[in-house]
């Protein structure tokens, strides 16, 4: 893949591992970087440490204090110049996405043009943080719920979507009065980077310090960020283990937190499904990213009638799919995150094979060129299961997915809710009774529930989130933006009495 792309996102041989609205020079070690496709070193960067931590902190609440009382609109004028820098090099920071990240060429320009998205959202919203006016029981009196800034955001993600999470946290708290505070995954810095440079260049130096990123190759700077008591929200993306480490912590000092976190997602298809559509979907569900989405599809509940005719289409459309180089456009799965991630998907394998799980296709390394051979490519994999296997109530990020018979809607339905995991569901029928009751309070609990779509490919305008394990967050559209913002109520007496609430008289 030709590089000549990095120099024009700022990308050098070296890079500095943290923003405060100059770029530190840092202390802690240089690490350096590989592309998931071939293991090749693509660039170096100096990691923070926690003084560059606390650097980076103490600059976001001098700037939130300054940025809380300019008005948003005006704040959403920075938000939409942002999105036209990301427009601008849309081509380039999706070329950095599949480089650094793995992604084929098309998703990696999805997830730039979703930071485009939630960006346009964001100043569209800059105009609408609307509170209420309340009737007042008191006479002369009235009542109104009005919205302010809340305070600096640290905003922690995964490597799966190395700039889309940041782009739905940070777009909308902006615009909300607050500075982001950006810790992204050790395998993805070059991404920040990149992102961290454009939106500092829109907001010039006086406010480029409400962007401040920091890299981390240890728990340290992660911890500093969790304890901080400037980080009024901490919103983090990655795995149930890490939710359960951060929720308490950030509990105990009254913050707040957004988790998203892990998922374990099914597809319900019943005997009277379209298959041709249900096939398509589950395709993209299953192996789009690598199966490396929190909102891949994990298991298939299928009723027994079609069982056979399904999972043969899906053979078929497994066989078809092209494995190896993200950045060739025919290609539809590309590598694993890294050679750990490979094994992880060697071990699910044996785990599936002891647990009575029968591969019907897949359940190897994929052959790739020698030129490929550093990275982790697999090949997409689909397991006859039975729902008392362990390993099905697990996520696994990699392509494997459980195919599992069912005999009819209600055991489906049961079986999509019996996971520790509840973010994203869909079921495929016809029926619209069987439709209605899977999006009903008796269906499905996850916090994403679809009729005859995938269960990943979420589109900003709603609320992204689960519950469950999955954490309970919401993030992107909707009204996404109270998190950022804290609610103020007011009463204000415009006459010369002084009634009291619910009729109370004292010393009168």
């Amino acid at each position: 893949m030709n590089r000549d792309f990095l120099k024009d996102l700022g990308i050098e041989a070296n890079n500095s591992g943290a923003f405060d609205g100059k770029w530190l020079p840092t202390k802690a070690g240089q690490h350096p970087i590989r592309s998931p496709i071939d293991g090749s070193l693509i660039a170096n960067v100096m990691a923070g440490d926690v003084d560059d931590y606390w650097r980076c902190s103490k600059a976001a609440q001098a700037a939130f204090l300054r940025w809380r009382e300019v008005p948003p609109p005006k704040r959403g004028d920075y938000v939409r110049r942002m999105g036209d820098a990301f427009r601008a090099k849309k081509e380039q920071l999706g070329k950095l996405i599949t480089l650094e990240g793995g992604k084929i060429v098309q998703e990696g320009l999805g997830e730039v043009q979703e930071c485009i998205d939630i960006a346009d959202f964001a100043v569209g919203l800059s105009r609408q943080l609307y509170g209420l006016t309340i009737a007042s029981e008191r006479p002369q009196h009235h009542m109104r719920e009005t919205w302010h800034p809340l305070g600096c955001v640290g905003v922690i993600t995964a490597f799966n979507f190395p700039m889309a999470v940041w782009a739905w946290n940070t777009m909308l708290a902006l615009v909300c009065g607050d500075p982001c505070l950006w810790k992204p995954s050790h395998r993805t810095p070059l991404c920040a980077i990149a992102l961290t440079k454009l939106a500092a260049e829109v907001l010039g130096p006086e406010w480029s310090a409400l962007v401040p990123m920091i890299l981390g190759h240890d728990s340290k700077v992660g911890h500093a960020m969790v304890g901080d008591p400037n980080m009024v929200l901490i919103s983090a993306t990655g795995s149930t283990r890490m939710g359960k480490n951060i929720g308490p912590r950030v509990a105990e000092r009254f913050g707040r937190s957004l988790l998203e976190l892990g998922g374990n997602n099914a597809i319900v298809v019943l005997a009277d499904a379209d298959l041709a559509l249900a096939t398509r979907a589950i395709l993209f569900g299953a192996v789009g990213t690598a199966g490396q989405r929190c909102t891949s599809t994990r298991r298939l509940l299928i009723e027994k009638p079609i069982y056979d005719d399904l999972v043969g289409r899906l053979i078929k459309a497994y066989g078809q799919c092209k494995v190896g180089d993200p950045s060739d456009g025919k290609t539809l799965v590309g590598p694993l995150i890294d050679q750990d991630a490979g094994k992880t998907f060697d071990e699910a394998i044996a785990t599936i094979r002891q647990q009575g799980g029968e591969i019907l296709c897949g359940g190897k390394r994929a052959k790739v060129p020698a030129a490929l051979q550093g990275g982790a490519y697999v090949e997409p994999t689909i397991v006859r299961a039975h729902a008392g296997m362990a390993i099905v109530k697990e996520e696994t990020f990699a392509p494997i997915l459980y195919a599992i018979p069912v005999k009819d809607a209600d055991e489906a339905l049961h079986l999509n809710n019996d996971v520790p995991q509840g973010l994203s569901s869909s079921i495929f029928t016809s029926n619209v009774r069987e439709a209605e009751r899977f999006l009903s309070a008796a269906g499905s609990d996850c916090g994403i529930a679809n009729v005859n779509i995938g269960t990943s490919g979420a589109e900003i305008g709603g609320a992204f989130g689960g519950d469950k394990e999955t954490g309970g967050g919401r993030e992107s559209g909707s009204d996404c933006w109270k998190i950022y913002m804290r609610r103020q109520t007011s009463t204000v007496n415009w006459g010369k009495a002084l009634p009291l609430a619910q009729g109370i008289h004292f010393g009168d």
